[in-house]
């Protein structure tokens, strides 16, 4: 696999980082496969760049769209060279304030966990089975702040972290060999759209409605937008350029807000196992 002329396939192209990282992709000079659910949101994009793009239908959460559509790639470019593996949905809603029998819930699911794990094992068979030989692949897994360090009606949102688990045991699964890179993008916030009003939100159970009170102040930020202070455009070029690296970390995080988050939970982590590890004293087998 060579710097320039690559071949990506980008799932939630029609929007957000997936939007902004096709078009850096295709102003240097690299092809894409753009996969989403309404292609007809790409129709500007693909008329300006009909040899190197190829937008194709894909719901990430049904296995044969996924399959069909590395399959449509590797057909008109001949491989598949990097996976950004982006498609997602956001919500905001307390733990107590969402019932279980939402369709939105459930979705969330679905898209977040599923499909980005359709996504996973697609890539990985075709980066092995179906590229040149030897060549291998770069799978980047988004997830978010969230999947790392939990916030007040962000709870659902974070099952990016079982996104984030997983994505760490198939790296450790697969064989040097392979040439396989898999790491995990994790942004803070930034201004995709998710924080606007089609983003799913459930009504404040009243317990927790109120000024002072830890989910109003988020929701709060939410509405104001100041929960992203980023911008997608300039984090695109370096996650373009993250992706050039030969030998890429486990986890990125992407943005100052989402290090600073990182870094408090990390001190946090270790002085708690600091404080309780002599519990652990005498609780394994002498032999």
């Amino acid at each position: 696999m060579t710097d320039t002329g690559r071949v990506w396939l980008v799932t939630g192209a029609s929007s957000g980082f997936g939007r902004g990282l096709t078009e850096v992709a295709l102003r240097n000079n690299e092809k894409v496969v753009a996969a989403c659910r309404t292609p007809a949101d790409l129709d500007g994009l693909a008329a300006a760049n009909p040899e190197r793009l190829l937008v194709v239908k894909c719901d990430v959460t049904k296995a044969d769209d996924v399959v069909a559509a590395f399959a449509r790639g590797i057909e008109r470019f001949g491989r598949v060279d990097v996976v950004f593996n982006n498609a997602g949905l956001v919500m905001i809603s307390e733990i107590e304030g969402t019932p279980d029998s939402q369709h939105a819930a459930r979705a969330l699911f679905e898209v977040n966990f599923w499909g980005a794990l359709l996504v996973s094992r697609e890539a990985v068979r075709v980066f092995r089975d179906l590229n040149p030989a030897g060549a291998g692949g770069r799978l980047l897994n988004v997830s978010s702040s969230s999947g790392f360090v939990g916030m007040p009606i962000m709870g659902l949102y974070s099952v990016r972290a079982a996104m984030e688990g997983f994505t760490e045991s198939l790296r450790l699964e697969l064989d040097p060999a392979w040439n396989i890179k898999v790491s995990i993008i994790a942004p803070g916030g930034f201004k995709t759209g998710v924080h606007q009003e089609r983003t799913p939100q459930f009504p404040v159970p009243s317990a927790y409605s109120g000024d002072g009170r830890p989910s109003q102040a988020v929701r709060d930020a939410f509405r104001t937008g100041s929960i992203a202070p980023g911008i997608v455009d300039l984090a695109v070029e370096a996650i373009f350029k993250f992706s050039k690296l030969e030998s890429p970390p486990v986890r990125w995080a992407v943005g100052k807000d989402s290090i600073r988050s990182a870094r408090a939970k990390i001190d946090q982590v270790s002085k708690e196992m600091d404080a309780f590890e002599s519990w652990s004293d005498n609780l394994e087998s002498p032999h």
